[in-house]
């Protein structure tokens, strides 16, 4: 009996730990992240060349639209350029691109990823550019996105993420991705910047040194998860990375819990990959160099979800209330007040980084799709191998704002 209390007791700790800790995290960031970063003043008044890259797989629904909004843009025509990476486009579409002002950079993989397709169309269009800026294939930029990027460079940056926002919430699931998107801007973007850490990379709407990101992507293979890589060592070589909160990238939300399902898993399996790559970097930066920035992002390898957090916690509180309730003598160590806190924190963060446009009656009907979108968060946690091995890609179709 007293092995398995001491496992039970082992077990509580170790999760009040995990959990407990997590909650605080997000809470802390969500918190600062609802006042206002400290801005930089400008050191340059420059114009630079930009070269939009969007790398599509079979994204024949919405490229060519895509790359006529691309063109669309308060800066200098002359001093940007969009540049179309298609791989494995129908013929009718390659006609079709050929037809605008833009560079189409066709490319064949044996296995696509976006960072093979990256390097490639670098290696093609060559070293006439400041500015790297990537978009995903589905992505609007508002009218004004590359003029404040470059103010931004006018202030000392390399590395920029730009603000990515709903396309569309036309269904329950796009509703709660463009909720889970704003979270994640709200708490690892807008509030690690006021705290002075580095914003965190979401794998499009950014922008870089174009000769800085050239040499960095030569060595980045990453089959999924590439922003992931990418961060990881622009953070282990102490490179800041800025959050333009209005400068605004519109995305397309997935629409469907299969697709939704799929996406999710090829986020969690890179995220367990590079946490156990860069683990032992991280805590000896940490301790040696106090690279916190460094450290901060390979913790984030390995903290739950959004989602999870938000549904074990509550499922974890309320396993403890039902155990107050029914049992006067328990094998729980843990006091329940622990898992209180912990979901107050916990529902304080998400409070604090929703926006208010997404508090209404449409919001209210999403939530109901939110115990499914858990359990497929949850099963996604045991079907991780392997995904790391194979492209797997998002299909994209639509266009719609609403």
């Amino acid at each position: 009996m007293d092995v398995v209390k001491y496992l039970i007791n082992g077990m509580e700790i170790a999760l009040m730990t995990y959990f407990g800790f997590a909650s605080i995290y997000v809470f802390v960031f969500s918190f600062f992240g609802l006042f206002s970063a400290k801005k930089k003043e400008t050191i340059i008044n420059k114009k630079r060349k930009f070269a939009v890259l969007i790398p599509g797989y079979k994204e024949d629904n919405v490229i060519v639209e895509v790359a006529r909004r691309a063109l669309e843009q308060s800066y200098p025509e002359e001093l940007f350029e969009v540049v179309i990476i298609a791989d494995s486009f129908q013929e009718s579409t390659l006609q079709k691109l050929k037809k605008l002002p833009i560079r189409l950079i066709e490319v064949s993989f044996e296995k696509s990823t976006k960072s093979k397709a990256l390097n490639k169309a670098m290696d093609v269009i060559g070293d006439q550019y400041h500015v790297a800026l990537i978009l995903d294939a589905d992505n609007i930029m508002e009218f004004d996105f590359i003029e404040r990027v470059n103010d931004a460079f006018n202030k000392g940056y390399k590395v920029v993420q730009g603000h990515r926002v709903a396309k569309n919430t036309n269904t329950p699931f796009a509703i709660l991705d463009a909720i889970s998107e704003e979270v994640n801007n709200h708490i690892f973007r807008k509030g690690h910047r006021v705290l002075g850490l580095s914003s965190a990379l979401i794998g499009s709407g950014m922008a870089f040194d174009y000769h800085f990101f050239k040499t960095t992507m030569a060595n980045v293979n990453a089959v999924g998860g590439f922003d992931k890589e990418l961060e990881l060592k622009l953070l282990k070589a102490s490179t800041k990375i800025e959050y333009l909160h209005d400068a605004l990238v519109l995305d397309e939300k997935v629409q469907k819990s299969d697709v939704f399902s799929n996406q999710r898993k090829r986020w969690l399996s890179a995220q367990f990959i590079y946490f156990r790559r860069y683990v032992i970097a991280g805590i000896k930066a940490l301790v040696l160099k106090g690279n916190i920035d460094f450290a901060d992002k390979v913790y984030q390898m390995v903290s739950p979800p959004r989602i999870l957090l938000l549904g074990l916690v509550g499922i974890l509180t309320v396993v403890y209330l039902s155990n107050d309730l029914l049992f006067s003598e328990s094998l729980l160590v843990v006091p329940s007040v622990f898992w209180y806190v912990t979901l107050l924190l916990t529902v304080l963060a998400f409070v604090f980084a929703i926006p208010k446009k997404f508090y209404g009656r449409a919001t209210l009907n999403a939530l109901l799709t939110l115990p499914k979108a858990f359990v497929l968060m949850l099963l996604s946690l045991f079907k991780l191998k392997g995904a790391n091995k194979k492209f797997i890609h998002t299909q994209h179709g639509t266009l719609s704002g609403q």
